[in-house]
């Protein structure tokens, strides 16, 4: 069924690749629509910005649950699960945890925080930075390593290639 309805989906090895994107966009965009109703004063935009960080929490629940599910199946080289997936993971679970801690203060504090708004801001960028950080290793495990997939015969070793593993 899965494979009639999802063709690409049917060569992956776990569920994970389907669901991180949806964090990734509704965290993006409850940040950029923050500092949207910060600079322009727009209650209604904070408003979406909240529920866009309620989304992207619950999301991102569901993208870890199925990553730290999934983690021990990738075929991946030894190397590539100790320089690329174990940062991914513990970058990814700082995020979501940050991202539930700005959830929780923009609950109560409806839909903005008036007192301590810069620092909400500041973190809400932060959490953004480690969203962009966490992402970029599970990108690299996906189209340098192919994690997940069957493209190419597997495990293939980790190289060290980018300054930032220097």
């Amino acid at each position: 069924m899965l494979e009639r309805l999802l063709p690409g989906a049917s060569h992956l090895q776990n569920p994970h690749p389907l669901l991180v994107h949806f964090p990734i966009a509704f965290l993006y965009g409850a940040t950029l629509f923050y500092l949207i109703a910060w600079v322009f004063r727009r209650d209604a935009l904070a408003w979406t910005a909240m529920w866009m960080l309620v989304l992207g929490v619950l999301s991102a629940a569901a993208a870890v649950a199925t990553g730290l599910y999934g983690a021990e199946g990738v075929m991946i080289a030894p190397s590539v699960r100790e320089k690329l997936l174990e940062p991914h993971e513990e970058l990814m679970l700082a995020t979501s945890a940050v991202a539930l801690a700005l959830c929780a203060w923009a609950a109560i504090a409806r839909p903005m925080p008036m007192r301590g708004r810069y620092l909400f801001l500041l973190a809400m960028l932060v959490m953004a930075a480690m969203l962009a950080k966490g992402a970029d290793y599970g990108g690299r495990m996906v189209f340098d390593y192919n994690a997940g997939g069957s493209a190419c015969s597997q495990p293939i070793p980790f190289v060290n290639n980018s300054p930032a593993f220097g």
